[in-house]
């Protein structure tokens, strides 16, 4: 197969071109040669962007992508990281839960005033306990 043309990549792959660049400067990608000025890439560039797209969606760094990567190229993936990003994303569902939750009793709250009404003051309390994450930051 031939090598594809940073746009073409860029088009597959559903990132700008501009992304592309970063992720060779990186050195995520790289690319195996130019034709003109427009880098080419090797197909099997398109499965390490997609591998790198879902490390990103997971939350993972690119520096820890990049690590994720052996010298050649090939995936040499961590599972300890793994189990503990996922142990990362169980927590966060469960904070999102909570405040999913805590905004569908506000909405719907009887009460006059959200002060006034003792579920949101301790929605409110636990929230701003000292030490406690709050979701979103």
């Amino acid at each position: 197969m031939t090598d594809l043309d940073i746009a073409e990549v860029a088009r597959r792959a559903g990132v700008p071109a501009s992304t592309l660049r970063f992720y060779e400067e990186k050195g995520l990608i790289a690319a195996t040669g130019r034709r003109g000025l427009r880098r080419q890439y090797d197909p099997g560039v398109l499965e390490r962007l997609a591998l790198i797209a879902l490390g990103r969606t997971a939350g993972f760094s690119l520096d820890e992508i990049a690590r994720m990567f052996a010298p050649d190229g090939q995936p040499r993936i961590d599972r300890r990281m793994l189990s503990a990003k996922a142990d990362e994303l169980e927590r966060r569902i469960r904070e999102l839960g909570v405040l999913r939750d805590s905004l569908r009793h506000a909405a719907a709250c009887p009460a006059p005033s959200h002060l006034e009404c003792p579920t949101f003051r301790r929605l409110l309390d636990e929230a701003t306990a000292p030490g406690r994450r709050v979701p979103g930051r």
